[in-house]
């Protein structure tokens, strides 16, 4: 509650005291959370590649699920029982899994997609059921053509229809330095898949830094979201070079509460899953970043 509401609680408690009913002076939303059927996970890339110590760590902020990276397959994919127990020891979900780049213009678009389908499995065996996919093949000079945006909606679209064949969902992460940075790319590329095999994971400080309104983006594609990344950013200190940094919920420019708000309208029920792709300040900790996070999230009423 916010002071003004704590001596409003105060007040209304003497007042029943009395014999009036303390409810009579409450509307819903003094005690409702906002957005109150989104799940809350939390990616583990900020640990760099500790992944044990990002279960152990998500798990001890409250979180209720994790998103893990294709970086795990190198030490468990031959063993993923292990991963599996630890998750269900730590009592976390597997909403969403990192595959990794879905590069168009390779000269083998076949082992592209095998790649995918060789992680999904890994994925199924983990018990969750959904991969997101990204991609390195934004030229470096200019934007890229419409025919190659083109191009990789329909091999993204192939590696969901061979996903899906063994239950698990391919989602397109947009993101910057790729092909889908800006919005109209990322709608030219949606446009080229169908729906039923790939869903589109909405990256909010992505989508801002892109150019584009991650309200706007919620309400036009929310039929499509399985997953979002919720996500913060700002431009970066002189001096630096580069363009932006990613940092914890509430230090950047993304406008949070009215993100919230609109997922709120819609009633979103999937996944939300916070991700920093590195600690900002080399002096905090992943979980010190965390709890940032956390902090910020319950002052809006978005419950963890």
């Amino acid at each position: 509650m916010s002071h003004l509401s704590r001596r409003k609680f105060i007040s209304n408690v003497g007042l029943a005291v009395g014999g009036l009913s303390v409810s009579s002076f409450f509307t819903a939303s003094d005690f409702a959370n906002l957005v109150p059927d989104m799940k809350l996970a939390y990616s583990a890339i900020t640990w760099g590649g500790n992944d044990v110590q990002a279960i152990k760590d998500i798990s001890g902020l409250g979180f209720k699920g994790i998103q893990l990276r294709s970086n795990v397959v190198k030490d468990y994919g031959t063993k993923p029982g292990e991963i599996k127990a630890l998750l269900e020891q730590y009592k976390l979900n597997l909403p969403m899994f990192s595959s990794g780049n879905a590069n168009i213009n390779t000269g083998n678009d076949q082992a592209v997609i095998d790649s995918h389908v060789a992680n999904a499995t890994f994925v199924k065996a983990l018990g969750g059921s959904n991969i997101q996919v990204t991609n390195s093949s934004r030229p470096k000079v200019g934007d890229p053509t419409t025919e190659d945006l083109v191009k990789f909606g329909k091999l993204i679209n192939e590696i969901g229809k061979r996903t899906q064949d063994i239950g698990v969902q391919t989602n397109y992460h947009n993101h910057m330095g790729q092909l889908g940075q800006k919005p109209e790319e990322v709608k030219i590329i949606l446009d080229n898949c169908d729906n039923k095999n790939v869903l589109f994971l909405l990256d909010i400080a992505h989508y801002f830094q892109g150019g584009g309104d991650p309200v706007t983006a919620f309400n036009t594609y929310h039929d499509r979201i399985h997953t979002l990344h919720l996500k913060d950013v700002h431009p970066a200190a002189a001096g630096d070079s580069r363009a932006y940094t990613f940092v914890e919920l509430g230090q950047g420019k993304v406008d949070l509460p009215a993100f919230f708000k609109a997922l709120d309208k819609l009633k979103f029920k999937g996944w939300g899953v916070v991700e920093l792709d590195a600690v900002p300040d080399k002096e905090k900790t992943p979980v010190q970043c965390g709890n940032i996070t956390k902090t910020y999230l319950e002052s809006l009423k978005i419950k963890v």
